[in-house]
């Protein structure tokens, strides 16, 4: 094996844990999307029968002024609890996005990295081989000149 097979090993294997560490904030990334679908879907469920409950107490309201003011106050409450839930579905919606910033952000170090290391790993064979072709050349003209005292004695 030569150099930059050895070269083009170490970045494959470089590749291959990059991929490997990705996975993992990409896993839990889904669970975390998971479970903000799923409270979205709860709280779908739970608004539907709260504006039915809102429409319902809007028609009682001709029936009778005690039972609307009565009313009113229970939609009030029902309300403040769907502004509750809105917020933190919003607090959620916020957390995902951050956590997708910080994803997008931890990829691309590690590939910074690894274009670094490969451009190392280039030079340094360049170098090698140019190292090598240099110790060559001045082997030959040591040679020669040995060759060139010996004929002239």
């Amino acid at each position: 094996m030569n150099g930059s097979e050895v070269a083009w090993l170490v970045l494959a294997g470089a590749f291959l844990m990059l991929v490997l560490v990705l996975a993992v904030p990409i896993l839990r990334l889904r669970h975390t999307v998971d479970a903000t679908t799923r409270m979205i879907n709860e709280l779908n469920e739970r608004t539907a029968p709260l504006l039915g409950d809102v429409n319902t107490t809007v028609k009682n309201v001709n029936v009778a002024l005690e039972q609307v003011q009565t009313s009113l106050d229970g939609v009030n409450l029902q309300l403040a609890k769907v502004d509750t839930m809105t917020s933190h579905a919003q607090n959620v919606t916020a957390n995902v996005a951050n956590l997708a910033t910080v994803v997008s952000a931890a990829a691309a170090n590690p590939l910074v990295k690894v274009a670094a290391f490969g451009y190392g790993v280039r030079r340094a064979a360049s170098a090698r081989r140019h190292a090598e072709t240099e110790r060559e050349v001045r082997d030959t003209i040591k040679q020669q000149r040995r060759a060139a005292k010996r004929g002239n004695r």
